[in-house]
């Protein structure tokens, strides 16, 4: 059973930094790709970034210049690194990836992790 576990979400003060943390679990060969996504309340589920095993990357442009994607294939992990935090980042944030297994590939999204962004 393919799972992606999220961590390090939480309160920050604006212009702090948080490292999000996407784990992938169940016989993972390898990360094909990961997205991240955020949903802020009332609003809609908008791609914040997105990633592939080659290393190409692609922001939403609210988020350049502020936040970094990354995988690590040793580990069977993304990461979302988030610099100088605006209020407007708030937001639950899921990750979502396509990984490949020893039986199939599978397309997976997180739990979610809540980021919040207050003095």
């Amino acid at each position: 059973q393919v799972q992606l576990v999220e961590s390090g979400g939480g309160l920050v003060q604006p212009g702090g930094s948080l490292r999000l943390s996407c784990a992938a679990s169940g016989s993972v060969l390898r990360i094909i790709w990961m997205s991240w996504y955020r949903q802020a309340p009332g609003k809609q589920r908008d791609l914040v970034a997105t990633i592939s095993s080659g290393g190409n990357t692609n922001y939403a442009d609210s988020v350049k210049g502020r936040f970094t994607i990354s995988i690590d294939n040793t580990r069977n992990t993304g990461h979302l690194q988030m610099n100088s935090l605006k209020p407007e980042d708030t937001a639950v944030y899921y990750c979502n990836a396509y990984v490949n297994t020893r039986l199939a590939p599978y397309n997976r999204w997180g739990q979610g992790t809540q980021v919040t962004v207050s003095s």
